[in-house]
């Protein structure tokens, strides 16, 4: 049986969830693990947009984001229920992350190609996602209940990035919650599995 191929690149968050997922539900894939300098033809002709992840069923039939392909793997099969929680409230948080959080940790991160502002301007810019997640996470230990969700899972990728720019500044930060929730995610056996390094596809 012909497997679905995945287009990946092992630290790009939008592929690093979309992993994630496909792995949760337990279904193989043909991993192709890009170079963002000499992207595959074939990536480019099945998605001119030319980004990643991008799975190409076997019928042909082609997801070019991230939270397609997370809904896909996790119709197929959901053994953790992570798309149990309410799709109202998992669509509004995913939102802010993909809009205003993203904006402002790639301000963040690299705050040389924005000078409008300072770096510190940009991480209080992103902070206000991270107040908002501290305080659902007093209330329980995932973003959305009890258990994870889909939100949890599009959500960490991106809160990992945002730690990492500055860890001495995030590991004093008044997030205590955010931080036992991130190292939950960071020390998983999934995540050590979906950044298992995959050789550079050629094609």
């Amino acid at each position: 049986m012909a497997l679905s191929i995945l287009y990946s690149y092992r630290r790009c968050p939008y592929a690093m969830r979309a992993r994630m997922a496909i792995w949760a539900a337990n279904i193989q894939v043909e991993v192709r693990e890009i170079s963002l300098r000499e992207k595959p033809a074939h990536l480019l002709q099945i998605s001119p947009k030319g980004t990643v992840p991008v799975l190409q069923l076997p019928d042909g039939t082609v997801l070019e984001q991230s939270l397609d392909i997370m809904q896909w793997a996790l119709a197929q099969n959901d053994p953790q229920g992570w798309l149990n929680a309410a799709p109202e409230a998992v669509n509004a948080l995913i939102t802010i992350n993909d809009g205003d959080f993203k904006k402002a940790l790639d301000r963040y991160k690299y705050p040389d190609r924005y000078p409008e502002h300072t770096q510190a301007f940009y991480r209080e810019q992103g902070e206000q996602f991270l107040q908002r997640l501290e305080a659902a996470l007093a209330q329980h230990d995932y973003l959305l209940g009890d258990k994870p969700s889909m939100a949890d899972v599009a959500i960490f990728p991106f809160i990992r990035q945002f730690a990492a720019v500055d860890a001495e500044w995030f590991a004093s930060s008044p997030y205590p919650k955010l931080r036992v929730w991130l190292e939950h995610w960071l020390e998983s056996a999934l995540f050590a599995e979906v950044m298992q390094k995959f050789t550079t596809y050629i094609g």
